[in-house]
């Protein structure tokens, strides 16, 4: 079963159907969409609300076409659209994992739709317009690794379903816009294509595989948010596949050397460094009282995990500040892995003026090639509200 337990973890199954509090696997976490509220369903093998009466044709077809056992149309929150390019192989190795589980009995709530997106048969005009059901083949063009990748990726991997945006209807939409970058439950999944123009130096493979493998880089930001879940379901793939999955997505980017990116980083920390002068004030005392603790450029100790400098943070390079805003209100709780530490939340300490001045003074250092947020305050209550 080690097999279908690693497919389980890369396609992260267990962070998506566990309710909070709830037993694994067992479903029943709310998936608030455009749409409505819809929950995750029971992979257990309990016979009465789970898997246990599923064969393995129903559970492949559900799989590969969106449709339950009983025939009735699943929604797209749940990807098939990516889970379709699976193999047969892996289906099934996934599919005994699952009937190898304990069963729990959990009834899956029912769904909360607004009109009329709560009635199902509309989903096969949906799928003739959105859906390709067939496995993914290999691009002949490219290596084993880049295919390895691909097929990771785009199938159980399924990252276009947080990083590539959707249309009106709920799709992700294609072409250029393919990973792109989308906001997922409040935070922004980043391009995973053309990454140099939003990151202080640009991703190669090697930063990509780091990041994927420990949940930083030493020049970039560390995983945060929906991400850090991600990475932590990662760290039972094998490195093989997490070295293929980095490959694939670092063909959509300019090739760096690692003594390129080092060159860059040492570049993008000595203009932090140099800017906090002109920027002394009340903001910059905010910020040495609440963060440089931690938050140094090398000049202290590390008391909390990995010190990825500030400067090389994608947060701060983003067009949108939600990520930082989010980080500093609520702090990094669990993080995504072990050696990156934990940071409180500033949600009570901080007014929303104070996080506002604070984020702001952060961009203005930090990331001085990037233009100033606007109206920051009305940004900071905006996510606050949004707990």
């Amino acid at each position: 079963m080690d097999r279908g337990r690693t497919l389980a973890a890369l396609g992260d199954c267990a962070v998506c159907h566990t309710a909070p509090g709830g037993t694994p696997n067992a479903g029943g976490r709310a998936m608030d969409t455009p749409f409505g509220t819809l929950h995750t369903t029971n992979l257990t093998p309990d016979p009465d609300t789970g898997l246990g009466r599923w064969s393995f044709s129903a559970f492949q077809r559900a799989m590969r076409e969106g449709i339950s056992r009983d025939g009735h149309h699943l929604y797209p929150a749940f990807p098939y659209t990516a889970f379709a390019k699976t193999s047969d192989d892996d289906l099934q190795a996934l599919y005994a994992y699952f009937m190898s589980l304990p069963p729990v009995q959990a009834p899956t709530p029912k769904s909360s739709l607004n009109f009329p997106f709560g009635i199902r048969p509309l989903m096969a005009g949906w799928n003739a317009l959105f859906h390709d059901p067939a496995p993914l083949q290999p691009n002949p063009r490219q290596s084993a690794e880049w295919n390895r990748g691909a097929y990771l990726v785009d199938g159980l991997g399924h990252c276009g379903a947080c990083h590539t945006p959707r249309n009106a209807l709920g799709a992700e939409q294609g072409g250029g816009a393919y990973l792109s970058g989308a906001m997922v439950e409040g935070w922004e999944a980043p391009a995973l294509t053309g990454l140099a123009s939003k990151s202080a130096v640009p991703w190669n493979a090697e930063s990509l595989y780091r990041y994927l493998r420990n949940g930083h880089s030493p020049q970039h930001g560390t995983a945060g948010g929906p991400m850090a879940e991600v990475v932590r379901e990662l760290a039972q793939v094998p490195d093989t596949d997490i070295r293929a999955m980095a490959t694939y997505l670092a063909s959509f980017n300019a090739q760096t050397s690692e003594a390129e990116a080092r060159a860059q980083a040492q570049r993008a920390v000595a203009t932090a460094a140099a800017r906090q002068g002109p920027l002394l004030g009340p903001a910059q005392r905010l910020f040495d009282g609440a963060c440089a603790a931690c938050h140094h450029d090398g000049n202290g100790p590390t008391l909390l995990g990995a010190n990825v400098p500030l400067a090389l943070n994608s947060n701060l390079t983003s067009a949108r500040p939600d990520n930082l805003l989010r980080t500093i209100l609520d702090g990094v709780r669990e993080p995504a892995t072990r050696d990156i530490g934990f940071m409180p939340a500033f949600r009570e300490a901080l007014s929303d003026a104070q996080i506002a001045e604070l984020a702001g003074y952060m961009r203005a250092r930090f990331a001085p090639q990037e233009p100033a947020w606007t109206d920051l305050q009305s940004e900071v209550a905006r996510v606050r509200g949004d707990e």
